[in-house]
């Protein structure tokens, strides 16, 4: 199981965010996050949204750090991508 994590630079709700993804499948993500203990509502179409400070907790749990562009290569490379212009199918 190899869950990828970007750097906080992304910002939003006076925080810094970061991208939580897989390269392999939804299940692998929702079961990686819910040892986390981060909420499902975090899951945004094709990653969590993690605030910095769980930054460290992600890595720490085994999530290999990448750029932010390494985590949208990864995620086209895989067919996970859901671009917010394209409707999902179920929330898995």
């Amino acid at each position: 199981m190899t869950l990828y994590i970007d750097p906080p630079t992304w910002p939003g709700h006076g925080r810094m965010w970061s991208h939580l993804v897989s390269d392999v499948s939804y299940e692998e993500l929702h079961a990686f996050a819910e040892r986390l203990g981060v909420a499902r509502r975090a899951f945004e179409r094709d990653h969590y949204d993690l605030p910095s400070h769980r930054y460290t907790d992600a890595v720490a749990a085994g999530a290999l750090e990448v750029s932010s562009r390494e985590v949208v290569r990864l995620l086209h490379a895989s067919g996970l991508r859901r671009p917010k212009h394209r409707p999902q199918s179920g929330s898995s």
